[in-house]
């Protein structure tokens, strides 16, 4: 049977921009739904691009608190913000400026209607390239993100589909995914799970292996830190030894991805050295194990990276076959055009042999330590 795919995209998402100076580029977003097109991936009666409109503030207020809620809304109502940065607000990360609340309820309006899609049985997988803001806390915005799409869009499906439901949510933006991790870290109807570069190095500095959740969600939120300069070959089989076990055993009704891209060799705020081939690795182990499938887009600060990985990534999801180059419409965005560009990475990063040997130790103890401590409370073995 054909995968029914959806696309959900609106040009009001280029509403959430924090000006011109600030690392998240909404034009990303708009160059992804641009190269799609331009691939004739948006084509297929399979797949359908579907238009969202602005959350309703009870699904906001699944997650995040009423006082928090009105402190986003006070710009656009004319209201100044009371104690702004309390409430992570007015900060370089996250500047209060115009329409603020809709630019934010737009993206969780779009990850809500993704997953009303797959609930509903209109698309087996659904893909918000906007959404991912997973750094969102209850009452407080940090790293780019105001209101946490990801968490409000599970919760929703949780309480939409009812007791016994249960959904994964695997983050492999760079940075951990702290908002959602937060958001359900006392349950075990969601298991978390986020792969990233070490809070050693990186923003937020959280997501150690010891964050195994608590009380009744103990052992369901699992961490993966990695240390710069991990590569493809060390990504995927951490992933492999790690996720895809916690996958089968844990048998979720939903999957929730937060496919972030700021794992590119190229990205500037990162440290990482994976490619698009890494990146499809990990995308292709989840779409063996995602019958009921929710993506939202995340992190990644190179533009001219972050559409072609999203665009392999909706290919695969749709199950359709992505070019191997980008169309000459849109190759000005790529490079040279007076060559061919290909959709993938074309060259793989040259890594210092020791930064190589450290990242491969590192990424060894992470996995050692998450299997003894996690493993358990799936009824696997630390062989498993």
């Amino acid at each position: 049977m054909m995968t029914q795919a959806a696309f959900v995209y609106t040009p009001r998402f280029n509403d959430y921009d924090f000006g011109p100076g600030h690392p998240l580029k909404p034009i990303r977003v708009a160059r992804t739904h641009e190269l799609l097109r331009a691939c004739g991936l948006l084509e297929p009666a399979s797949v359908s691009v579907v238009k969202p409109s602005v959350a309703d503030e009870g699904a906001v207020a699944l997650v995040h608190t009423r006082e928090y809620i009105d402190a986003v809304r006070a710009p656009s109502e004319g209201r100044s913000v009371r104690r702004p940065l309390e409430f992570g607000l007015g900060t370089i990360d996250n500047p209060i400026v115009e329409g603020l609340y809709e630019g934010s309820a737009i993206i969780v309006g779009a990850s809500v209607l993704a997953a009303d899609l797959v609930i509903d049985g209109k698309a087996d997988v659904a893909f918000n390239p906007a959404g991912g803001l997973h750094h969102a806390h209850r009452a407080r915005a940090a790293g780019f993100c105001v209101l946490n799409d990801c968490a409000v869009a599970i919760a929703h499906t949780l309480k939409r589909c009812g007791d016994g439901t249960k959904a994964v949510y695997v983050d492999i933006d760079a940075h951990h995914g702290d908002g959602v991790q937060e958001a359900f870290y006392d349950r075990r109807d969601v298991l978390t799970i986020s792969l990233h570069e070490s809070g050693r190095y990186l923003f937020p500095g959280t997501g150690s292996v010891s964050e195994i959740g608590e009380g009744e969600g103990k052992g369901f939120s699992v961490n993966v830190p990695f240390s710069p300069y991990t590569h493809d070959e060390i990504y995927l089989w951490a992933f492999r030894e790690v996720v895809v076990p916690l996958l089968e055993a844990f048998e979720p009704d939903f999957v929730f991805t937060q496919l972030g891209v700021d794992t590119h060799h190229t990205d500037p705020l990162t440290h990482m050295s994976c490619t698009t081939r890494g990146y499809m690795g990990v995308v292709e182990e989840i779409a063996q194990r995602a019958p009921r499938w929710i993506a939202f887009g995340g992190g990644g600060y190179d533009v001219t990276a972050v559409p072609r990985a999203w665009t392999l990534a909706f290919a695969r999801m749709a199950q359709l076959e992505a070019p191997q180059r980008i169309p000459d419409s849109q190759a000005e965005h790529y490079g040279k055009a007076e060559k061919p560009i290909p959709l993938h990475d074309a060259e793989t990063p040259v890594i210092d042999e020791d930064w190589a040997r450290v990242a491969r130790e590192f990424a060894e103890e992470s996995v050692k330590e998450i299997r003894e401590r996690v493993f358990e409370f799936h009824g696997l073995g630390e062989g498993d």
